[in-house]
């Protein structure tokens, strides 16, 4: 995964309903996550430098799971949700139409996972790619749609973050 693109996220943004860029590694700003309307609609905007909106996050229901609908131009791209029994380990399902589901496991809180398919290793993400504080690298290999990866990135960051904060109340 080393010669493939890096996308740098800020960690716990959510937490403050903030906005923020995915910048590459040189800081050069790829995309902007709009996170105020999550609070309101539980829903977070992608957008491209210019301002358009390429994607969304949409937090709701299915079976009183939390499930995170991803959709890219308009078009639903996956849900991100919680696999069922998994003891000891959290592992969390990309679930594209068709069979080819994307699977992200490791340690999830600390940043520090893959996300395969079928067994493949199609992205990676760590803290230890970085120095700058309260951030982490995402690497997808090629031919994989990047805003797939970063809209399960930060699904998966939402459902951690208002995990923690049910366990707090």
């Amino acid at each position: 995964m080393k010669n493939h693109p890096m996308y740098v996220i800020r960690e716990r943004f959510f937490s403050i309903g903030d906005d923020f860029d995915v910048l590459d590694e040189h800081g050069t700003k790829l995309f902007h996550v709009d996170g105020k309307v999550l609070s309101v609609r539980n829903k977070v905007v992608i957008e491209d430098p210019a301002g358009q909106e390429v994607a969304t996050l949409h937090r709701h229901l299915v079976a009183m799971r939390p499930t995170y609908e991803i959709r890219i131009g308009g078009e639903k791209a996956a849900e991100v949700r919680k696999k069922l029994f998994t003891p000891f380990r959290e592992k969390f399902t990309i679930d594209v139409p068709g069979p080819d589901d994307l699977e992200m496991k490791g340690n999830l809180l600390d940043h520090e996972y893959v996300i395969e398919r079928g067994g493949e290793e199609v992205a990676a993400v760590s803290k230890r790619w970085l120095t700058i504080r309260d951030t982490y690298a995402v690497r997808v290999a090629a031919g994989i749609e990047p805003l797939l990866i970063i809209g399960s990135v930060l699904a998966l960051d939402l459902a951690l973050d208002r995990d923690k904060s049910d366990d707090d109340n």
